[in-house]
């Protein structure tokens, strides 16, 4: 039932993803900010159902302090939280339930890069 939940969570944040990026190509930056704060939403909810699926893990982990998008620009940073979250999709699939953790709080990283840009105006 709890990998229904993670699975509908990422799922969702994925289609905020894919909408947020057609609102950059519009340029509305209201309704890309909207879309990356429903995304970063959906994660922060399936971030919870993992920890609680996976407390005994190790939470220093130097995935989590990894970095490479600071320089990036919004719509890259965009598609590589997507494609992150599609990747966490697959390891479910798979039942890799901790490389699909990786790589929710990973582009979780990524969504809170962009709201920062985004809000720094």
């Amino acid at each position: 039932m709890r990998q229904k939940k993670i699975m509908a969570a990422i799922t969702s944040a994925i289609d905020h993803l894919e909408n947020s990026m057609k609102a950059l190509v519009k340029k509305d930056e209201p309704e890309v900010a909207g879309s990356v704060w429903k995304a970063a939403a959906d994660l922060e909810y399936a971030l919870f159902l993992f920890s609680l699926a996976q407390q005994e893990e190790s939470e220093r982990s130097s995935w989590k302090m990894e970095s490479p998008l600071k320089q990036a620009e919004v719509g890259p940073i965009l598609v590589s939280a997507q494609d992150l979250l599609k990747e966490a999709k697959s390891s479910i699939d798979v039942g890799e339930l901790w490389e699909a953790y990786k790589k929710t709080w990973m582009a979780r990283g990524h969504l809170l890069m962009v709201w920062k840009r985004l809000t720094k105006g």
